[in-house]
């Protein structure tokens, strides 16, 4: 899974406890089973004198993660499990009844933080792999294939890079879009040649791209942690950008329209030399039907439907009878 900005912070965090001198442990989540609140791969740094940052449980684990350090400073990795049984999930505070499985080890070395860091900063995925028997790390680029996982030898760690959106158009529901993106760990990416647009974006963490959308798309070159949405309603400025999103290994392309514009739409797209498997990748009208007609309303049907296709679920939206309506 791509590094999150709150676990990239751990990293970053790490790296400063290190130049001012301190001793420190990672703490990397690598298995769970039922109810969890944090994913594999997960991470918390614990300073030797108990400051924590990040979080591999929700709250549940890190106090005893702080004591462990604060005691002694693991020497060689440690496989840490919590858990399983009502006592134990009581004592360890999962009401949830989930059972969690970490690495604790003493903190990466600083060169190879710096190279991690540098590689999910130049959008390119790293991996670490940490031998438990000595605690020796070495980073490697990682394989199609390649994630999380711990085995009796081996600790591998995969960061990066971060799932990036593309805009087209600064419309009032690309604001919220982007604003709410940012908060899930998207690079947020916007591209309008209208002027009169581009001039009231103001959106503080997201990058303005020159030119034209189609020659955005291009130059960003989309890959596999890619979404493209175009909203501006405009076929002079979606339409090409959708022509090369469509044929980009882009996870989530989308379009704002009603279903009657999303239809011409695709015929358009087929006029452009689109096979017909790749217009059935266009997400359209873009977003999860939930009923949404304002622009932030807009902006969080898109952002479900983006996490659900990121997370592999197709969702399937029943409506119940509105007991305010009399049968027909």
């Amino acid at each position: 899974m791509p590094l999150s900005s709150t676990d990239r912070e751990v990293l970053d965090t790490l790296l400063e406890w290190q130049a001012q001198g301190h001793a420190a442990a990672l703490a990397t989540v690598v298995r769970t089973y039922g109810s969890s609140p944090r994913p594999v791969g997960s991470l918390a740094a614990i300073r030797a004198d108990g400051a924590l940052i990040g979080s591999v449980s929700g709250g549940c684990v890190e106090q005893d993660l702080i004591e462990r350090v604060r005691h002694a400073m693991p020497a060689l990795p440690q496989r840490l499990h919590y858990g399983g049984t009502a006592e134990t999930n009581q004592r360890w505070g999962m009401p949830c009844g989930g059972q969690l499985e970490l690495v604790l080890e003493c903190a990466p070395r600083a060169d190879l933080l710096q190279q991690i860091l540098a590689a999910l900063s130049a959008h390119q995925s790293i991996a670490r792999r940490l031998d438990l028997a000595s605690g020796a790390s070495s980073l490697f680029a990682p394989g199609a294939t390649t994630h999380t996982q711990c085995d009796a030898q081996a600790l591998t760690t995969c960061h990066g890079p971060q799932l990036r959106l593309l805009i087209i158009g600064a419309v009032q529901t690309a604001r919220f879009l982007a604003e709410m993106a940012l908060a899930l760990d998207y690079s947020v990416l916007l591209c309008d040649p209208r002027q009169e647009y581009r001039d009231t974006w103001h959106v503080p963490g997201s990058t303005l791209l020159e030119g034209m959308p189609d020659d955005a798309v291009t130059a960003i070159k989309p890959d596999a942690r890619s979404a493209i949405v175009a909203l501006t309603h405009d076929p002079k400025l979606d339409d090409l950008a959708l022509l090369e999103a469509l044929r980009s290994s882009a996870f989530y392309v989308g379009a704002l329209g009603s279903r009657r514009n999303h239809q011409k739409r695709r015929e358009r797209l087929a006029l452009l030399d689109l096979a017909p498997h790749e217009i059935a990748r266009l997400r359209g009208p873009v977003g999860l039907p939930i009923g949404s007609h304002t622009p932030p309303e807009i902006a969080v049907a898109i952002l479900a439907d983006l996490i659900a296709v990121r997370n592999g679920i197709e969702l399937v939206v029943q409506r119940a009878p509105n007991p305010y309506l009399a049968p027909a």
